[in-house]
């Protein structure tokens, strides 16, 4: 018979040892909840011709996304915490800023409803206080 000569094979190059199927682990809640702020940040975001937002702590835990989209128009979320916040964020790939102020702030288009609202009318008071008369006149 002949001599066959096979391939000297090193510790590492052999073909590898099947290994068991890890079961995928099902996603905790609070991925599930960034997955969820995340899709609503995309559609503001479609809406809205893109969006820019801002993190901040609100208190007990709790967190707020400020979004502000292309157009002006702005929106807010609530987030568990501020890492499933930035998650969230990451994912719709939003830019974030540090601050709401500046540049942010300024893109920010504000309506009637909101000086109406800012004026007082949910506390009872006007909406539009007419200015005080002047005594040059």
């Amino acid at each position: 018979m002949a001599d066959t000569t096979q391939p000297e094979t090193t510790e590492g190059d052999g073909p590898a040892a099947p290994t068991a199927s890890a079961k995928p682990s099902k996603p905790s809640k609070d991925e599930k909840r960034a997955g969820r702020l995340a899709h609503q940040i995309t559609a503001f975001a479609t809406s809205h011709g893109g969006a820019e937002g801002q993190i901040a702590h609100i208190g007990r835990g709790t967190v707020r996304i400020a979004l502000v989209g292309a157009d002006g128009e702005w929106g807010v979320l609530v987030a568990p915490s501020a890492e499933s916040a930035r998650r969230a964020a990451g994912l719709a790939g939003l830019t974030l800023h540090d601050d709401f102020d500046g540049d942010l702030a300024a893109k920010v288009r504000t309506g009637p409803y909101e000086w109406t609202r800012m004026a007082g009318i949910q506390l009872g008071g006007t909406a539009n206080p007419p200015a005080p008369a002047s005594r040059d006149a």
